[in-house]
């Protein structure tokens, strides 16, 4: 007996531990709140606390649940007597907007007083959309002018969600052992401010890497290290253009990088891309004297074809003759099923007019918020210094592990596993596609990546389509979306690298319903 009612204590005490975890872990710290006492005003200290906490309750600046701090150090953080303190806490509870929860001390109470929450919260709800309203009204011209289609297509991670890998696949438990490997001997150069330029260990082994794997040539002071793709664009394009400076743009493209270089006041210019990739040619027709070229040789954002070699020499003999850029995006390159990955653009480069820029979120995972990008030797120091101006620094820490993952072998067995799981994801989407829309799409794109491209048929709303899918619970990419003129095909791009199989053929039967 004595036993049997030992365990059923043990069981009692573990169920009230668990519920008064999760009770514990629903109300927030208490922070000391902003109150000025004016002792000059005829109203004592105590009305003064009491309306301040009322007005902070009610316009929701303290929220229902969220500690307050206690009586006693309150009174010493104001420098007042804890009486009038108490005071005013007490007529709080008495009017329902204070709680106290056994062991968790004093919190805003969950249930505030319906007709004072109307009465002020109608007003100050009218006044912030009169307020939004007028700064719409002042933005900057620059952002003003950039009337993307917002997005919805890429805000969940439901199937066919575009650049999203297969995170259930990451090598966790190795990463987690080498953040842990970190973080128990982290040192104060780890904790404190660190290089513009990124982790110098981390710019040797990129160096090494894209060295053997991309045929880049550089030295490890080239390589700067980004947040991403997206940041290596913006500082390409605000280091080298001027504001009104003409671009090259592949037409359809990636609308990230059209951003990036709206941003720095660019004027984009498409040029269209056929089999062999961006067409030279016509962009010296459009554009001669153009600034710079954006491209995604390796693998076309978003048709996937891959640029030929004579393609690559006439852009690289332009670029050296006119004394333009070129921003080559690296984004996917590793992906590759049918042969090996082809060699960069920079790789063949003799004049010094590429900026490579490449990231780690498709091959590693997008929260990392780690790329690279790797400049000619003399704009060395105008990006290093543009990246100390706009964003100090990355991450040491993740710069830190991720070398080691690079260093001990981590990042080359991912890739090799990745490469085989994108493959059959591909093979797998293709077939369903075939298998269950009877010709409705056409698949386009080399095999490589982690998406690609169904075109529809020429009356379809791809627009239309992609809002319908999301009500539906899939993510699909307007083609659309990547035109900065009028849509030659409308088209669908179905990201597979973060959908299995299952969600392979259930997103299919979806979208047939949609068709």
């Amino acid at each position: 007996m004595r036993l049997l009612a030992l365990r059923n204590g043990q069981k009692a005490l573990i169920l009230y531990s668990q519920i008064w975890g999760t009770r514990m872990r629903t109300i927030s710290t208490s922070f000391l709140p902003p109150i000025a006492l004016d002792p000059s005003k005829q109203s004592p200290i105590y009305r003064q606390l009491y309306e301040w906490f009322r007005q902070a309750i009610v316009a929701g600046q303290l929220r229902p649940g969220q500690r307050v701090p206690s009586t006693r150090s309150l009174a010493t953080e104001l420098k007042v007597s804890r009486i009038p303190v108490c005071a005013a806490y007490e007529q709080l509870h008495a009017e329902g907007y204070l709680e106290t929860v056994l062991r968790a001390g004093t919190r805003v109470a969950n249930s505030i007083p319906d007709d004072t929450l109307n009465a002020i919260g109608t007003d100050s709800n009218s006044a912030l959309r009169a307020s939004s309203r007028r700064i719409q009204g002042r933005i900057s011209r620059r952002v003003a002018t950039m009337s993307e289609r917002p997005e919805t297509w890429l805000t969940s991670l439901v199937a066919f969600r575009v650049s999203l890998p297969a995170l259930e696949c990451f090598p966790t438990k190795v990463w987690s052992a080498l953040v842990h490997r970190h973080l128990r001997r982290q040192t104060r150069q780890m904790m404190a401010y660190g290089e513009a330029a990124g982790h110098w260990p981390l710019r040797e082994a990129i160096a090494e890497y894209l060295g053997a794997a991309r045929a880049v040539r550089c030295e490890p002071f080239q390589v700067l290290i980004t947040t991403g793709c997206q940041q290596g664009i913006h500082l390409a394009a605000q280091v080298l253009l001027d504001a009104g400076a003409h671009v090259w743009f592949e037409e359809p493209g990636y609308p990230g990088a059209r951003q990036a270089l709206r941003m720095a006041g660019a004027q984009i210019v498409p040029v269209p891309v056929d089999e062999e990739g961006l067409n030279v040619a016509e962009g010296i027709r459009r554009d001669r004297r153009a600034r710079a070229a954006y491209i995604t040789p390796s693998h076309q954002y978003p048709l996937g074809m891959t640029m030929s070699a004579s393609r690559r020499m006439q852009l690289l003999n332009w670029a050296a003759r006119s004394e333009a850029w070129i921003i080559e995006d690296d984004y996917d390159s590793e992906f590759r099923f049918g042969a090996r990955p082809f060699p960069s653009l920079q790789g063949l480069d003799v004049s010094a007019r590429v900026i490579y820029v490449g990231t780690f979120s498709k091959v590693m995972f997008p929260a990392l918020r780690l790329g690279y990008v790797v400049v000619p030797r003399d704009l060395v120091k105008a990006f290093t210094t543009l990246r100390d101006a706009s964003d100090q620094f990355s991450s040491t820490l993740y710069q830190v592990v991720m070398t080691d993952f690079i260093r001990e072998g981590h990042f080359a067995r991912h890739i090799r596993r990745m490469r085989i799981l994108y493959m059959e994801r591909r093979k797998a989407l293709v077939e369903a596609i075939r298998n269950k829309l009877n010709g409705d799409l056409e698949v386009v794109g080399s095999e490589a990546g982690m998406h690609l491209v169904a075109l529809l048929p020429h009356d379809a709303n791809d627009v239309a389509i992609s809002a319908n899918a999301k009500e539906k619970g899939i993510s699909v990419m307007p083609l659309a979306s990547c035109y900065l003129k009028r849509c030659v095909r409308p088209g669908l791009i179905l990201g597979y690298g973060g959908t299995d199989a299952r969600q392979i053929d259930q997103g299919v039967r979806t979208l047939k319903t949609l068709l």
